[in-house]
């Protein structure tokens, strides 16, 4: 393989490898007639998955439907991402996950998103500070779905080549959602209260719920590799009204509990592992400046007002916007390309040489940031430049990352997604407790020099991810690997993990 990627010589195919454009390379997909692979309508892109001849299958949807389900997911992720209550995501992530896997995703997004609408209004209405806090946490549980399960989703209905800009559309609502609620609702509240703020949270979760009964999801299992060996005889296509009932009477016979903590078996993978760390990582340090913000810019010599502090948040949300307009070109036209000098060969470490975009600006702006707010710089220097320089970052980064754990754990994408957001929510709900002090104590320069010092080190793990960290344990286990992309099977997962626990004792 080329780009430092090492072989595996003891699988017949490699999860996540697939033909993408153009096979010169026939010695990976031996037998197989490039002549019978789907390909988009310019001809250009094998599609990875192939879809089947189903009229249902989601693959096969029009364009028109599947880029409104693109506008809904990143509008009601901009939703969640505004409304907080960072450790009940946590165990909602585990909990609908195992609710999605057996039941389907369309009733888990169906009732989340009804809870999520009364919950706001709960909470605005409460007459108790208990209450409050009850609706706040079941707010929190029922925002787990829009942060977890819809990296899977995008696997479900778009192509290899596609998904770059659709999940960084997805980014973009989380963090779009974390950078434009803190100026909104700063506004509502100072010139209203936080009732009203409160309302209008719930009207936006109404609007999503809107969205979402429009958007109907298919149910047929996919095949990632193997191309379709013929249409489903006499399958009519689904009607749209049957297509708004929120539950097709689908049911997984896997247990509940055992599918609850399946997810962590996946930490042994090293991509999701890998993932995890640069996950929980990116997005909290972004949980980490919104709770500093007052604490700086309220401060001399800025004495920004209420409104001020939440407008600087504006910065972050135009750089999410411009690095949204930038991952999709970039991230999917270098796989592309990639995938041409690869004798037409599509392998997941394609996704990993954007991780060079978020090293160079994230641990810079972090840098440039804790300088300038130690050196009192005016406003436009931490605000524009550095806030814009970290999100810019953050951005690519993470539709990197994502990108990255879905294509090589598509089918098993829920789960990996689900621990990646239990233990990033953990992590940033305990940062809330001792940032600010941390910045009482060192200062805010000691403080975001060591947060990009970290940043630094934790993307350098790219670059085992790229040349084959696992061929060290596949020796110990003795048993084959991919690329990164490995471990997709729980048993080895658990035998991996046995192996880490004895060895850490």
């Amino acid at each position: 393989m080329p780009f430092g990627i090492l072989d595996d010589d003891k699988l017949e195919h490699i999860p996540g490898t697939a033909p993408l454009n153009g096979l010169q390379n026939t010695d990976t997909y031996s037998g197989l007639d490039p002549g019978f692979l789907k390909r988009d309508s310019t001809g250009q892109f094998v599609l990875v998955p192939q879809p089947s001849d189903s009229p249902n299958d989601p693959y096969n949807w029009s364009r028109k439907r599947k880029e409104l389900f693109t506008i809904t997911y990143g509008w009601g992720c901009g939703c969640v991402g505004g409304g907080g209550t960072i450790a009940a995501i946590a165990i909602g992530s585990l909990i609908f996950n195992s609710l999605a896997v057996k039941y389907g995703k369309r009733p888990v997004y169906l009732g989340t998103t009804v809870g999520l609408m009364v919950s706001c209004f709960w909470a605005a209405e409460a007459k108790s500070f208990e209450s409050f806090v009850a609706a706040r946490v079941f707010c929190g549980l029922c925002m787990a779905p829009m942060e977890a399960l819809v990296p899977a989703s995008i696997s479900d209905i778009w192509f290899v080549h596609e998904r770059g800009f659709r999940t960084a559309v997805f980014n973009l609502g989380v963090l779009g959602g974390i950078n434009l609620a803190v100026p909104i609702a700063a506004a509502i509240i100072e010139f209203s209260s936080y009732r009203i703020a409160l309302h209008a949270m719930g009207g936006a979760f109404a609007l999503t719920l809107i969205m979402v009964v429009v958007e109907g999801k298919g149910a047929l299992e996919q095949l990632e590799h193997a191309p379709t060996s013929g249409s489903i005889p006499n399958e009519e296509p689904v009607s749209w009204t049957k297509r708004l009932l929120p539950y097709s009477g689908y049911v997984n016979q896997v247990s509940f509990w055992n599918t609850l903590v399946r997810p962590f078996y996946l930490i042994a993978s090293p991509a999701v592992l890998w993932a995890v760390l640069l996950f929980t990582t990116c997005i909290s340090w972004l949980v980490g400046i919104s709770l500093t913000l007052s604490q700086i810019f309220s401060a001399p010599p800025y004495n920004f007002s209420v409104v001020g502090v939440g407008a600087t948040n504006l910065s972050s949300f135009v750089a999410s916007v411009l690095g949204t307009m930038t991952a999709g070109p970039l991230i999917d036209g270098l796989v592309t390309r990639m995938s041409r000098m690869n004798g037409g060969i599509f392998e997941p470490e394609f996704r990993l040489p954007i991780m060079v975009t978020y090293l160079l600006f994230t641990s810079t702006g972090f840098f440039a940031w804790g300088q300038s707010s130690y050196a009192q710089d005016p406003w436009p220097v931490p605000v524009i430049v550095c806030l814009g320089l970290i999100n810019f970052g953050v951005q690519l980064g993470t539709t990197g990352v994502v990108t990255y754990v879905v294509d090589c754990h598509r089918e098993k994408a829920g789960e990996a997604f689900a621990a990646m957001n239990f233990i990033k929510n953990l992590f940033a709900f305990g940062l809330s407790f001792y940032i600010n002090d941390w910045i009482d104590n060192q200062g805010v320069r000691n403080c975001f020099f060591t947060i990009g010092g970290i940043t630094m080190g934790v993307t350098l793990f790219t670059i085992p991810m790229q040349v084959q960290p696992t061929m060290f344990l596949s020796s110990l286990l003795n048993v084959g690997f991919t690329d990164t992309a490995l471990l997709i099977d729980f048993e080895t997962s658990l035998l991996l993990g046995g192996l880490l626990g004895k060895l850490a004792i």
